[in-house]
């Protein structure tokens, strides 16, 4: 089969489209035949050597596909040859093995996908499990009516739209450039500021009448973390689940003390905290796939790129260049 596969990290050109063998499913695992795989933000953490949970090099990187049941070992019982299906790194050992024209998966790391789902919008589910969990597991039953979301035109920021609007919640959103503007209020934004160019706090004081936003979503960190805490309503939330320029600065504790009449709240939020609850992870899918089959949730593809072309998927993330999700087809 053709792969890719990384023996040292680095940058984009790290990435090798190699010939690698086949791999067999053995006792309870089943053979997936990718048709479409996500490419995502882990991959590029994974390919430059800064991923927490590394996997072993060499390796395939990647954390999401959709395919076809190519074939099933002995004892598989719910799958069958000819299912479409849709896997996730997430519950494998390893964060990996996705770049690849084939996988061999324990039968309960195939998630069986409804016969009307699309195989490329499924590939991009890794995104809505992430916004899932963000507005779900991650609020631990805060009640809020609206939400702020920082690079709303990403994967998750997309998709963090699109299910907010689809549980009744106004969503607010800020991106850098005109273009992306446009992009997150077709997503679902009811609002969205331009960075570059817009007062984002007057923009937000506007939107909820001098109020502020109950829960703001923060994928970047870094030094201007601290800013969230003036847009935020009395009691509301922070809820961190990115380092896009870097761990959230310290001096956010200041920022957030200067409000403490206001009661308000920060959580950082993983999804490396359910590796150990795949309970909590089938949740997030069984409320998924209903959505994604009914066309309730759309992924944008902002790209559709061959499998060897890789490297490139990964320029265009590092670029800041991409609105919603980039695809590999590795047929």
């Amino acid at each position: 089969m053709k792969a890719i596969q990384i023996r040292t990290t680095g940058g984009p050109e790290v990435l090798e489209y190699v010939d690698l063998p086949t791999p067999v499913p053995g006792r309870g695992e089943v053979l997936v035949q990718a048709h479409y795989i996500g490419v995502g933000m882990p991959d590029l953490l994974v390919r430059s050597g800064r991923y927490a949970w590394m996997p072993p090099l060499p390796a395939i990187p990647g954390i999401e596909m959709a395919g076809r049941v190519a074939s099933v070992g002995a004892g598989v019982a719910a799958l069958a040859e000819g299912d479409p299906v849709f896997v996730s790194a997430r519950d494998l050992p390893v964060r990996g093995n996705c770049y690849a024209q084939y996988i061999c998966v324990p039968e309960h790391a195939a998630y069986r996908l409804p016969p009307a789902a699309d195989l490329e919008a499924a590939a991009c589910l890794s995104n809505y499990q992430v916004a899932w969990h963000v507005l779900n597991s991650a609020t631990r039953g805060f009640l809020y009516d609206d939400i702020l979301v920082w690079a709303a035109a990403g994967g998750v920021g997309s998709a963090l739209l699109q299910l907010a609007r689809l549980s009744g919640k106004q969503a607010f959103g800020i991106v850098r450039g005109a273009a992306k503007q446009a992009f997150a209020l077709r997503q679902g934004a009811q609002a969205c500021a331009d960075s570059s160019t817009d007062d984002v706090a007057a923009a937000v004081q506007s939107w909820t009448d001098g109020k502020g936003v109950d829960l703001i979503l923060d994928p970047i960190g870094g030094q201007g973390f601290g800013r969230n805490f003036d847009l935020l309503a009395r009691l509301g939330m922070v809820v961190s689940y990115g380092i896009l320029e870097g761990p959230p600065h310290p001096s956010y504790a200041d920022a957030l003390q200067a409000h403490f009449g206001r009661s308000l709240a920060v959580r950082f939020f993983s999804m490396h905290a359910l590796d150990d609850a795949p309970a909590l992870r089938k949740v997030a899918m069984d409320a998924l796939l209903p959505s994604l089959a009914a066309r309730r949730i759309a992924p944008h593809i902002h790209a559709r790129l061959p499998l060897r072309d890789a490297a490139q998927a990964h320029r265009l993330l590092e670029q800041g260049a991409v609105f919603g999700k980039i695809v590999l087809d590795p047929r």
